[in-house]
């Protein structure tokens, strides 16, 4: 081979080379990268909420950036422990981060009052799995988060009567004993409890009821209020740790009254903590992916290392609505809330989902479990 000839392919080789650098720099450049939030119990003792929560943000996530490979998305975590206080804490860094365009939660009611001020302020647009206090989407509330709260659950005007309904169910005469943990999301619960049994036929309150802090483990007090009250069914509208120790004490009482409880106690860590005290409890709560597609939950099983949970249906909704608000262009916070206020699409579970002006979802059905061999099983839509 002659120098000439050497020469040009020199040149070509250089050439294809410089213009495959530049090709993979275009390609990354391409790909640009987006950030929500997710906010709610990820240590604590409502962890396993939280965990399950996140977990279907993560999973929506990987579905989108399959689809969308020019579209990396990052979850930032944002650790709230269902704790108001500690929710003060944390918000105010999440919503002066001008990169985060939106948030899936909070998960509880307590938590999303505390956080309100501080995405209020940032416009940043929220949208709940599971804070289910009514006052959130009341405007004449304090709590009112417009207009940057959404929640993709009902509220508990729906929850406590439906809650009602399915704790007496069967029982003639039910005299009820109920009682709440003094947090933002059990107290309301309870007042929507109560109105509820008083259309249940036969039902009545007893016991004037209880009122006890979440910190709670020495359930005795109440416990001899139930007794005395002759309750045959127990209604608590607190959270799944301190109903696991309640139930313990309740049947180490000798107690065989029914026990009901809300969805702050509806996560299957409920069972695994109070044993055999916890079976035959009843629980109003969402279902996760394995209710609304067995093919779904197999692959989320395949993609996550761990079945859907709590509330898997919702916060896969919920990320699902900022990822195509994402794709759609959406990336401004002002853009985004716009994009989610006018939103109408169609939820997992075959729902339509479309906010209205306070922003409550257009449907919020609640179903029935009971514990049954250590594990809530799904008894279906309580009507």
């Amino acid at each position: 081979m002659n120098s000439k000839i050497q020469r040009s392919l020199a040149v070509v080789s250089a050439a294809a080379l410089v213009f495959g650098v530049a090709a993979a720099t275009n390609a990354q450049a391409a790909v640009k990268t987006y950030t929500i939030a997710y906010q709610g119990p990820l240590s604590g003792g409502e962890a396993s909420t939280g965990i399950d929560e996140q977990n279907a943000v993560k999973y929506a996530a990987k579905l989108f950036m399959k689809k969308n490979p020019n579209i990396k998305i990052k979850i930032v975590s944002v650790d709230d422990q269902g704790d108001p206080a500690v929710a003060s804490t944390v918000a105010p860094g999440t919503g002066s981060n001008k990169s985060i365009l939106g948030v899936v939660g909070p998960a509880y009611s307590g938590a999303t009052i505390a956080s309100l001020p501080y995405y209020k302020a940032g416009g940043l647009v929220m949208i709940s799995p599971s804070a289910t206090r009514v006052s959130l989407t009341d405007p004449a509330s304090p709590d009112f988060g417009g207009p940057v709260f959404h929640r993709v659950v009902g509220k508990d005007d729906l929850q406590g009567p439906a809650l009602a309904k399915y704790a007496t169910t069967g029982v003639s005469s039910a005299k009820v004993f109920v009682f709440d943990d003094q947090s933002a999301y059990a107290v309301p619960l309870r007042g929507f409890v109560e109105a509820g049994l008083k259309k249940v036929a036969g039902a009545t309150v007893v016991g004037g009821g209880d009122s006890v802090p979440n910190t709670t483990t020495d359930f005795a007090p109440t416990i001899a209020k139930i007794k005395t009250s002759g309750a045959t069914v127990v209604i608590y509208t607190g959270y799944y740790s301190q109903a696991a120790i309640f139930i313990k004490q309740l049947r180490d009482s000798g107690s065989t009254a029914i026990f009901a409880g809300g969805d702050g106690v509806f996560n299957q860590e409920f069972p695994k903590l109070a044993g055999a005290s916890a079976e035959g409890s009843r629980i109003t709560g969402v279902g996760g992916l394995a209710g609304i597609s067995p093919k779904l939950e197999a692959d989320f099983k395949k993609q996550m290392g761990v079945s859907s949970g709590v509330y898997s249906v919702e916060s896969y909704d919920a990320a699902n609505i900022l990822l195509e608000g994402i794709k759609a262009g959406n990336t401004t916070r002002a853009k985004m809330l716009k994009w989610v206020k006018a939103y109408k699409g169609k939820s997992v579970s075959g729902n339509t989902i479309k906010f209205d002006a306070n922003g409550d979802i257009s449907y919020g059905l609640f179903a029935g479990f009971t514990t049954k061999n250590g594990v809530l099983v799904n008894t279906g839509i309580i009507k």
